[in-house]
């Protein structure tokens, strides 16, 4: 039996015999990740990359008490395990309360899998690390509760809900090092334990599996204003994911609704209510785990929530570990942002970076919505990550998606709106009429935007900040202008229109605008 295949063999021992023999002559073990046993169904076996079903394999009663019996109590959270172990098993009830399936799953100890973010978690800064299930983010956890107390040498504290970082029974399983754990008697008082755990136990650091409720994004910020490294993970595969849930937004900073200024409204080209983050994030960096070797580090969260709320894609660094188990950043990180805004410290990961490529930034499209549904608009750019934003005065739209009956029944209002921008017309409010409509609204603009244009732009703004002298751009027309406008703009520089048609230019001024 292979190194891997012997770290399962307590969970092996647990399992009905005739399961464990499939088990063992399979030529997959060493990437078995869970076995599914439910009563009168045949037995699973779940792979890294596959699934493998006995139909001649029933599940009975008697295989379900047979395990049952192997392992320890069962919690409030119907997950139990083995005694030492990583191995954790979950049950599903019926209404009489009786065990009627079981979630193998198996847990395994691998030093090393967090050199693809080593430098991060040596960095002091408080991490929250996304994913979907299954990917690997307790097995990170482990390990770094084990590199933060033995390499580190900080007084570390697990707060173990499940027993699954630090394994089943009271003593906690190596893995973890000399970091201290904490049991929690049921999952609904996970929040008190974290608070007792910096009240109690004076750690510098507090490792935490699966944040999952408002109660407990609370006691996250409260220790991390005490000055404690927070690493955790929590529900949600994107930051994108957890901005929009209620119950865990707190963690990157909260976000609340903000009526502007008229004038602040023109200035920004946006409506008037708008949504701004509430408070600093709990959690200074975000990484989303995209696959086992791959995965997307938000190295400023404050700054990239921000973005996110006006309308703009962040581009987090993408670090990938390579068959030959380098690691590559693959990606420009957050110092590559839409928009440079003064006011944000801006990181300088240990990892040296790739070339970096020209993508070079280009403002969002500004739609005025003429009697359309707003919000399966807003649903529209969100799904597809588009580079828009929704505005509410139509004379700073660069497009209208407008509502065929609203057109017909208001045709003055409509060519007063939609003035000389395109206008895109839908037959109704369906979200797959709208989203098509976005769609041509894109086109258009990529259409409009000829080559070059954004690269002349940007090498003019670095000239005039570095010499502090105008500098004129070459003769474009009208929607060209208009997109240089923006542009210029969105850097905090003045710009005016020179010259007659067709030699109309833009001009960049040496002039700070707020």
């Amino acid at each position: 039996m292979s190194r891997n295949a012997e770290g399962v063999t307590e969970l092996l021992d647990v399992l009905p015999p005739v399961i464990r023999e499939r088990l063992l002559a399979s030529p997959d073990m060493n990437d078995l990740v869970e076995v599914v046993l439910d009563y009168g169904r045949p037995a699973e076996a779940r792979y890294m990359t596959s699934v493998e079903r006995w139909p001649g394999t029933i599940i009975t009663e008697h295989d379900i008490e047979h395990v049952v019996k192997n392992v320890g109590e069962f919690g409030g959270d119907n997950r139990a395990g083995i005694e030492r172990t990583l191995h954790r098993i979950s049950c599903i009830r019926n209404r009489g309360k009786k065990v009627i399936g079981l979630t193998c799953r198996v847990g395994r100890a691998l030093e090393g899998t967090i050199d693809i973010i080593d430098d991060i978690v040596r960095s002091g800064n408080s991490i929250l690390i996304l994913g979907r299930p299954g990917i690997g983010k307790t097995t990170k956890l482990r390990e770094v509760a084990r590199v933060l107390a033995d390499e580190v040498n900080r007084r570390v504290v697990i707060v173990d809900t499940s027993n699954e970082i630090g394994g089943d029974g009271d003593v906690p399983h190596p893995a973890v090092g000399t970091a201290r754990r904490m049991q929690v008697p049921n999952p609904s008082e996970q929040h008190a334990v974290m608070i007792e755990a910096v009240e109690n136990h004076m750690p510098e650091v507090i490792v935490i599996d699966e944040i999952g409720n408002q109660a407990e994004a609370e006691a996250a910020r409260t220790i991390a204003e005490r000055g404690v490294q927070l690493i955790a993970t929590a529900h949600g595969q994107t930051l994108e994911n957890l901005m929009l849930n209620p119950s865990l937004c707190d963690l990157v900073g909260g976000i609340q609704a903000v009526t502007l200024s008229d004038d602040e409204a023109r200035r920004r080209g946006t409506q008037k209510t708008v949504l701004e983050r509430k408070a600093p994030p709990t959690f200074e960096v975000v990484i989303e785990l995209v696959d086992y070797d791959r995965l997307a580090v938000h190295h400023n969260v404050q700054r990239t929530v921000d973005l996110m709320l006006r309308g703009v894609q962040p581009k987090p660094e993408i670090r990938v570990r390579t068959a030959s188990g380098k690691v590559e950043v693959v990606h420009g990180s957050q110092l590559d942002a839409t928009v440079d805004e003064p006011g944000f410290d801006q990181p300088i990961p240990a990892l040296a970076r790739s070339e970096p490529t020209a993508d070079v930034p280009v403002p969002p499209v500004r739609i005025y919505p003429f009697g359309i549904a707003r919000t399966r608009l807003e649903r529209a750019i969100r799904e597809k990550q588009a580079n828009a934003v929704i505005t509410g005065d139509p004379h700073q739209a660069d497009a209208v998606i407008a509502l065929r009956w609203s057109s017909q029944s208001r045709p003055g209002k409509l060519r007063e709106t939609a003035r000389s921008v395109p206008t895109v017309v839908v037959r109704s409010n369906a979200f797959s009429a709208i989203s098509a409509a976005l769609d041509d609204v894109l086109q258009g603009r990529e259409s409009s935007v000829p080559s070059g244009l954004v690269d002349e732009v940007h090498a003019a703004i670095e000239a005039v900040i570095q010499t502090g002298k105008p500098v004129e751009l070459s003769p474009r027309d009208a929607p060209a202008r208009k997109v240089q406008h923006q542009i210029v703009e969105s850097r905090h520089l003045a710009s005016e229109a020179v010259g007659r048609e067709p030699n109309r230019r833009i001009r960049v001024l040496p002039v700070r605008v707020s």
